[in-house]
């Protein structure tokens, strides 16, 4: 059980595409504007970009955030990607911290050292599906994950919050909700913005972009999803940073 309870939670690194999603590249995983703009702000990436500073984004993440062989199609690098297009005279680079297995209070403790060895701009922390998958106390998850919005904060870094990812294999053996609703509490209450990938993953399995069902293996079909990750998710930094025409290509 837990082997296959890990497979489907690294469903994201081996998706497979429905056939919809072959047509026309150009119609694919489609975002409502509802899941790509917030209130919360992102004042330091805007400084940065607006005062011709690099940006330096972190990702601090897991198994799903990569690509086994192909670090260059997972999503963190095409964020870049995407941000180097919409922002042609910057420059911006993203790194990614890979914390496989940690709990959100695991991680947490290693912001204070890991931000004084990046000096990120913006620190991108993906949490949630470790802590759900061990069930840990939702208070107490609550808890870490706003103990490390406070240190990235503290350290200079802008905040972005991504929660779990949306399987609908997995969605019977482990209880989400109490984790994601506790992330989005702690988005609130810090005034940072909040990424809601598994709400955006669950519109992409039921307008028939992907089969997020499906078992099967594929790093073509990966790639896909990752560089529809990597292309929301720089949507969301630049409504985040309120970067206006002028700064986009």
């Amino acid at each position: 059980m837990r082997s296959g309870l890990i497979l489907g939670l690294a469903l994201f690194a081996c998706v497979a595409v429905a056939p919809a999603a072959r047509a026309e590249e150009a119609e694919a995983c489609q975002v409502p504007a509802s899941l790509l703009s917030t209130e919360s702000s992102l004042p330091k990436v805007a400084d940065a970009v607006r005062n011709s500073r690099p940006l330096e984004i972190l990702v601090v993440g897991s198994r799903s955030s990569t690509i086994s062989g192909s670090q260059d199609a997972a999503y963190p690098a095409r964020l870049q990607a995407a941000l180097k297009d919409k922002l042609p005279g910057a420059t911006v680079n993203v790194s990614v911290e890979i914390a496989p297995k940690q709990t959100a209070e695991e991680a947490a403790g290693s912001f204070v050292k890991l931000l004084e060895a990046k000096s990120p701009t913006l620190v991108v922390w993906q949490t949630g599906t470790v802590d759900a998958m061990r069930s840990t106390d939702p208070d107490d998850f609550r808890a870490a994950v706003g103990n490390g919005v406070t240190a990235l904060q503290n350290a200079g870094a802008d905040v972005v919050l991504m929660n779990l990812q949306y399987s609908p294999r997995t969605e019977t053996m482990i209880s989400g909700s109490p984790y994601l609703d506790n992330i989005r509490a702690v988005a609130q209450e810090h005034d940072i913005p909040l990424f809601d990938r598994f709400s955006i993953m669950r519109q992409w399995n039921e307008q028939g972009d992907f089969d997020l069902y499906s078992a099967v293996h594929g790093t073509d079909l990966a790639k896909r999803v990752h560089d529809c990750i990597g292309r929301a998710l720089s949507n969301f930094i630049f409504d985040a940073a309120h970067l206006g025409p002028a700064q986009q290509n």
